[in-house]
């Protein structure tokens, strides 16, 4: 049974966030809110989280998992940035945008995409993701949760409780989620394709 964690929106609980850190070194699995939708997570290295995100959302192995990141610096241990690729991914966090890059040595192999050899990163605009990745000191592992044959991300902590209890270890609920997924831009090449239109503007990648 999935424990449930009710955090306050703008003021976090500094114990309950210490405890949700806890639990993901720990080896749980997450179910948390995002400034885009509800997400999955779990602790950067765990080969478990990932087969279990993977057995939950049904995604096979060209999928781009996302490591989802506190700031810049943090950032840029993950993934290599040129300089204008690094002005258009400035100018567009923190918020709902995925970014998708070439990882760096700090990846895990199990996360690259097995051809391009990239990976998903992101900086949230959302204050409980911020202050879970402050006590964490690293990046979460997360794909969003959207279930199977299900076109739209769950939205709300207790629905996800419910139908999620038994495949999840935790529920993260502030009360104040997006419900879009974050929209995804592949730099891989150097130049901004527009993968997956979602909460973020694509205006200026157009």
């Amino acid at each position: 049974m999935a424990r449930y964690f009710d955090v306050h929106p703008d003021n976090p609980q500094p114990r309950t966030i210490s405890q949700v850190a806890d639990s993901i070194r720990s080896g749980a699995l997450i179910a948390y809110p995002t400034d885009s939708c509800f997400a999955l997570g779990c602790q950067l290295g765990s080969r478990d989280g990932i087969d279990r995100i993977r057995s939950i959302r049904q995604l096979d192995d060209r999928h781009h998992f996302t490591l989802v990141c506190q700031n810049f610096a943090q950032l840029g241990q993950f993934v290599q940035v040129d300089n204008d690729v690094f002005r258009a991914v400035k100018a567009s966090t923190p918020g709902s945008y995925t970014f998708i890059l070439p990882a760096t040595r700090e990846v895990p192999r199990k996360l690259l995409h097995p051809k391009k050899k990239t990976v998903g990163v992101r900086i949230p605009d959302h204050t409980v993701v911020q202050a879970l990745l402050a006590e964490l000191g690293e990046p979460l592992l997360s794909s969003t949760l959207l279930l199977p044959d299900e076109k739209e991300p769950l939205t709300q902590g207790w629905e996800i409780k419910e139908r999620l209890d038994h495949v999840v270890d935790a529920v993260v609920d502030s009360g104040d989620c997006g419900t879009e997924p974050t929209t995804v831009i592949d730099f891989s090449s150097g130049e901004a394709e527009i993968v997956r239109r979602g909460a973020g503007d694509t205006s200026r990648f157009e």
